[in-house]
């Protein structure tokens, strides 16, 4: 079933065997060689004679260009190309650390934003105040500063320390 609507959607782009309508087409073979301009009857017993298909590849062209190809192959082909072209989506991954956290926690959390930026995400750090902490606001985006320090590779501040409701965050992402 589900085959069967993708050649269907794939049938209106390119036209296979008995449905390409020009007198004259030029004839790609199986190996990548042209073998010229010739009658598209010519090209369909050519194609026939070693089991595959003849599918039009560029319609618009003058005379059209087709290939002897498996059509299914070739349906199969398109869709992963399709899939390759999505590419991968950038994420932002959190990163939590305290106010009191320490100099090698620190370090280590430093090390894993460094995983997540190489690996092509953004990053948002933020650091949570509970009661009296909140007192301290400017230690606590030095200690936001101190991380961004201990990063070993070039970043970009996407957004700067921002303050929210229960602390401060940042966004960073891998610079050049």
């Amino acid at each position: 079933m589900f085959q069967k609507k993708i050649f269907q959607n794939s049938t209106n782009q390119n036209r296979i065997n008995e449905k390409i309508t020009a007198p004259q087409v030029r004839v790609i073979g199986t190996d990548g060689q042209q073998l010229g301009i010739m009658p598209t009857t010519q090209a369909l017993e050519l194609a026939k004679s070693q089991n595959l298909d003849l599918v039009e590849i560029s319609a618009k062209a003058e005379p059209p260009v087709c290939k002897i190809i498996d059509f299914g192959k070739f349906i199969y082909q398109k869709e992963k190309q399709m899939r390759q072209r999505k590419g991968r989506t950038v994420e932002i991954k959190n990163i939590r650390i305290s106010f009191n956290i320490a100099l090698n926690d620190l370090k280590t959390k430093a090390k894993q934003a460094e995983n997540f930026l190489t690996k092509g995400d953004r990053v948002r750090i933020e650091i949570l105040l509970h009661g009296r902490e909140k007192a301290f606001s400017d230690l606590a985006k030095k200690k936001l500063e101190e991380f961004k320090n201990h990063l070993g590779i070039p970043i970009n501040v996407d957004q700067p320390i921002a303050k929210q409701p229960r602390g401060f965050y940042m966004i960073l992402s891998k610079g050049k």
